[in-house]
């Protein structure tokens, strides 16, 4: 039977960084990555942007050089997945039937893309973009001559895509279900910004639209909405969320609903079991104790450092400040902090130049900062969540005022 000291399951941000943390605080026994895709451990806020775009290569995108993993004695175990998890006997099946005890579990999987369930969601020419094979098959077919293209889903993947999508010549249609885009990340005045701007770039921007059906033959060929429109589709990306991918350590009786629990040590209900990263529900302190997955990179990376220092005997709860970005056309977003639950957003500068802020505030205290094109009151606002500062609201939406005099 195979085995090792410590056993990371997933080869994304999160995995690697454990591995990495691990090495870098000295840590002498035996580590195993476990990972789905072919590839060595490489980073995925690209895809949707600057590789979609041709601006990367992939090999820009290792999170490491392949040779590094070896050199650190690290062993990859690549194209294989877990299926299940004994944690009395502390081990676990892999795809290919073996068997591998380990010492200490971390569950870093993130999510598999949210599938449609509507007629048609099984015909060919439908795309996520969460892995190097989604990209590339879409590339593929772009490059064959597909054209026309339906994007479902009015988060930030879905407008990072529609951005590279318009900028390479494609015709696009962007479909979100709720009223506005960003609807559950962002205020209005955010929202409104953005649908502004992709259809300043050509984009049929559709909101409150709700998809019914996907119709063709054997291959995508319209996409039909609730109120009988159909619109002519060569290809659709989905972008509706993901699926925290957590079956085994449910079925091995982890807590867990939206993903898998964790408390403010990112240990999982179940003995010297970890979970990290997207697939990861905890107490967020910047959101005010809410239990929620957080997904991004920053919380993958600082969950897996706070992992990785629990194992070397150093144990800190789990309280990093989380930040995010997206960048869109020549647009680049900032976002510090967690705007759940808020009460009052300002406005600070104006969207028509296309660099202002939107604060958002609960009970007065500045809990989230969203900037485009703002990178002074990106670094300066953090620092007023951070001290949980109540400025006053006139001084906020005064763009000639620095943040750092608000604290």
């Amino acid at each position: 039977m195979k085995q090792a000291d410590v056993v990371i399951v997933g080869a994304g941000h999160g995995g690697a960084q454990c591995a990495i943390a691990l090495r870098q605080g000295g840590f002498t026994g035996s580590i195993a990555l476990i990972g789905r895709e072919p590839e060595p451990p490489y980073e995925r806020p690209p895809l949707s942007k600057e590789y979609f775009a041709r601006e990367k290569t992939f090999d820009r995108l290792y999170i490491r050089p392949p040779a590094f993993w070896e050199e650190k004695g690290v062993h990859l175990l690549l194209n294989t997945e877990v299926t299940a998890v004994d944690p009395a006997k502390k081990e676990i099946t892999l795809s290919n039937g073996e068997s591998m005890a380990y010492g200490k579990l971390v569950w870093a999987t993130g999510g598999d893309p949210r599938r449609l369930t509507c007629p048609g969601a099984d015909l060919a020419g439908l795309h996520s973009v969460r892995t190097r094979s989604d990209c590339d098959q879409l590339m593929g077919e772009i490059d064959g001559g597909v054209r026309n293209i339906v994007v479902i889903g009015g988060g930030y993947i879905g407008l990072e895509a529609a951005a590279v999508l318009t900028k390479l010549g494609c015709k696009v249609t962007l479909l979100e279900a709720l009223p506005r885009v960003l609807a559950r990340v962002a205020g209005p005045e955010l929202s409104a910004f953005y649908e502004k701007e992709h259809r300043n770039h050509g984009v049929d921007l559709r909101t409150g639209a709700a998809v019914e059906e996907l119709v063709g033959e054997g291959r995508v060929s319209g996409v039909k909405l609730a109120d009988g429109t159909v619109l002519p589709a060569d290809a659709v990306i989905v972008g509706i969320g993901i699926v925290p991918a957590v079956g085994p350590l449910i079925a091995a009786g982890a807590s867990g609903g939206n993903g898998v629990d964790i408390d403010e040590y990112c240990r999982t209900s179940l003995p010297d079991i970890y979970a990290i990263g997207d697939c990861a529900a905890f107490a967020a302190g910047y959101a005010g104790g809410a239990v929620m997955r957080v997904e991004s990179v920053q919380n993958a990376n600082d969950q897996a450092t706070c992992v990785a220092k629990q194992i070397l005997g150093d144990e800190q709860p789990y309280n990093a400040f989380p930040w995010f970005w997206s960048n869109q056309y020549d647009l680049r977003l900032q976002t510090a902090g967690l705007s759940v639950g808020y009460d009052q957003t300002v406005l600070r500068g104006n969207p028509d130049d296309r660099a202002f802020s939107v604060v958002y505030l609960k009970d007065g205290k500045v809990i989230a900062l969203d900037c485009v094109n703002m990178v002074k009151d990106y670094v300066q606002g953090r620092k007023l969540v951070e001290a949980g500062a109540s400025p006053d609201p006139a001084r906020l939406a005064d763009a000639g005022v620095p943040l750092k005099e608000l604290l």
